[in-house]
């Protein structure tokens, strides 16, 4: 595994504005860095402990020592990102995604309504038929069950509850297919959702499980269509996820890798979709990046601090021998 401090040298932190509020948050902070084979990502949202944000080191190591895995194909069917707004702004959200077939619906924001959420979903099923709805376990089990009924029919519902035992009961008592995200990137277990029947759909995300190569590892094994997502990454983050989704073996359902567009400015190119799809790109070593947001003193400190923690959490775990071997 590469030395902290190589890794630091090469480091740029970022402050990246949003358009939109999103997981709660206006400002999206990120930690870049250039290695031997292009620029990797490190950025675990500010509220994970060092113990869940290392995988997110791992995968950014992964990216700029290993680089990407090889292609299968060279588009990602993308869908369309909604977050919480209100009903009269969804169509200005959709034309960001030119040529998208399908929509992903945020819902179960805190402070909203379930008569918010069905006209969030009616606004934007009117645009693109085909649509998703995402809850990040923020129902009851008896909520989520009368919020997918009174939504009405949607692709599927991405988990509607915390646990894989309340996921596994509400895909029991509904006629929509259910899909783990939460409950697989955060588990000890990922394979819980497998055994406990929990699931129609595997929602995986680069950073989270620790890079490109896990997501397809976790993909073969897990046995479910995968649908590749975003952890709001930056457009370096980006381009790991669509090279995760462009390796996979198969492929049948659009990725959540269109989040680009809820900046209002990128470390660089993002990657947004051109009908309906993304093209596989890679920030090799030679690319230099020169973001204009680069955070101030103060949260770039936190950031050093912070990748430092999670690198002696990888080492602790004995991370870093593939890097040897490559």
């Amino acid at each position: 595994m590469p030395p902290v401090e190589e890794i630091l040298e090469a480091a740029k932190v970022v402050a990246l504005p949003m358009r939109t509020r999103f997981r709660s948050i206006t400002r999206r902070e990120a930690l870049i860095f250039r290695g031997p084979a292009g620029w990797g990502e490190f950025a675990p949202f500010v509220e994970y402990d060092d113990e869940e944000s290392a995988p997110w080191l791992a995968a950014g190591i992964e990216a700029a020592y290993l680089g990407p895995p090889v292609a299968q194909r060279d588009a990602v069917p993308l869908n369309a990102t909604v977050p919480a707004v209100a009903a009269d702004q969804v169509a200005e959200i959709l034309a960001r995604y030119p040529g998208a077939t399908t929509a992903k619906v945020k819902v179960a924001e805190p402070g909203q309504s379930l008569s918010d959420d069905v006209d969030r979903v009616a606004a934007a099923r009117a645009v693109i038929p085909r649509v998703r709805i995402d809850a990040n376990g923020k129902w009851t089990v008896p909520q989520a069950i009368s919020s997918i009924s009174a939504i009405g029919e949607v692709e599927y519902a991405e988990q509607p509850c915390a646990t894989v035992d309340e996921l596994a009961q509400v895909r029991r008592a509904v006629d929509v297919p259910i899909a783990a995200d939460e409950s697989i990137r955060k588990a000890a277990d990922p394979m819980r959702v497998v055994a406990a029947d929990a699931a129609d759909v595997a929602i995986l995300k680069v950073a989270p499980l620790g890079g490109m190569r896990s997501v397809l590892a976790l993909s073969d094994r897990i046995g479910l269509p995968v649908v590749v997502s975003s952890a709001l990454d930056t457009a370096v983050g980006m381009a790991a996820g669509v090279a995760a989704a462009a390796a996979l073996p198969r492929l049948d359902l659009a990725c959540g890798l269109g989040t680009g567009s809820l900046f209002t400015v990128d470390v660089a190119e993002p990657f947004l979709p051109e009908h309906g799809v993304v093209t596989p790109r890679w920030f090799g070593p030679d690319v230099d990046l020169a973001p204009a947001t680069l955070a101030d003193p103060a949260t770039t400190a936190w950031w050093h601090d912070r990748l430092r923690r999670c690198h002696d959490v990888l080492r602790r775990r004995g991370h870093g021998a593939e890097f040897g071997k490559s």
